[in-house]
This record gives C-alpha cells, structure tokens and sequence, in this order.
C-alpha cells in the first residue's frame, strides 16, 4: 500500500477516540511485549516508543495526563513520531484472554499483533473501538440506517446529497433501483 509518510505524522496528532500505553507484541517470532503509547484514530491505530531513551519522563507524563482525563485536545501528541500504523481494514480483532486482545489481517491471518491492556474492561472497551473503526463497519451501519430511512419514509436519505446511486451504497436488496 502507497501512503504519504508526512500525512500519517499529521494524522497522529490528531484528537484520538481511544489512546492508552499498552503492551504490543509485533507479528514476528521473537517479538516480545513492549510497552507503547497506542492511538486509535478514525481506522488506523499508531503505535509510539515510550523508552526512556525516545521519550523524556516529563513527555511521558503529560501524554498519560492528557489520556487518563480523555481530554480532546492532545496538544502533547507533537513530541511523538510514530514508530508504526496499522490500517484497521480487513482484519479480525479477536479476544486472547482477559487483558489481551489481537488483530490479524485477513491476507495473513498468521501474522498477529497482540496488545495487553491493563484491565478487562480495558480490554473490551479497545475491541469494541477498534471493531467501529473499520470502513466495513461504517459501511454497514450506513447501508442498515438508510434501508431503515427508506422504509419508513419512503425516500432515499443519500438522495439528497447526489451519491445514492454509487457503488459503494447500494444494497443487494431493499431499495429499489436509483431513478434514471
């Protein structure tokens, strides 16, 4: 997959709808569990050092602050270069034990990132997020919500917005086909 590295830093600053230090476990063998400040946003999930030697304990301090209040202005984020982003697309997001989760990619279902959280409702909480962050997940929803509109109104809601005969909307069954 192509993508702009500069665009990726940016959207890594960006407000987060989940960010914590977790523990990560790459996908290789070998790969032991590190701790990593991991950023949840719209589908990607950044992963960031938290070494000493990467991150000053102040830094660190701020970044822990801002998530544990959840506040939406993570004006702290600018000191962090993100070391790797997963594309939260194609991928199964299951549950490993109480603390633990994974995500693994359809196209190598071998290869598992496993992330440990510090409690379970942590951990639910994390795969619940990263489930929604999904364009499949959003798709879905927006098919459901506009048969559903379409039902009891009768009227297409897309329609208004001049995109309800594109590909990427249409349901197999439900609407009938766009006017021509």
């Amino acid at each position: 997959m192509r993508f702009n590295e500069k665009e990726l830093v940016f959207l890594s600053r960006q407000p987060s709808e989940r960010a914590a230090e977790l523990g990560m476990r790459g996908p290789k063998k070998g790969d032991v569990v590190k701790r990593r400040l991991v950023k949840l946003i719209v589908n990607f999930l950044f992963y960031f050092r938290t070494d000493e030697d990467e991150v000053s304990v102040k830094q660190r301090l701020i970044w822990i602050s801002t998530a544990s209040l959840s506040l939406s202005l993570e004006f702290n984020w600018f000191v962090f270069q993100p070391i790797g982003a997963l594309l939260l697309e194609q991928c199964r997001v299951e549950r490993e034990d109480d603390h633990v989760f994974s995500i693994a990619f359809l196209d190598e279902a071998e290869r598992k990132y496993l992330f440990e959280c510090g409690s379970q409702e942590q951990c639910v909480e994390w795969i619940d997020a990263v489930v929604k962050a999904s364009y499949e997940f959003m798709r879905k929803n927006l098919i459901y919500y506009r048969t559903e509109i379409h039902r009891l109104t009768g009227k297409d809601p897309l329609e208004q917005y001049g995109i309800s005969d594109e590909t990427r909307f249409r349901v197999n069954s439900g609407l009938p086909p766009p006017p021509t």
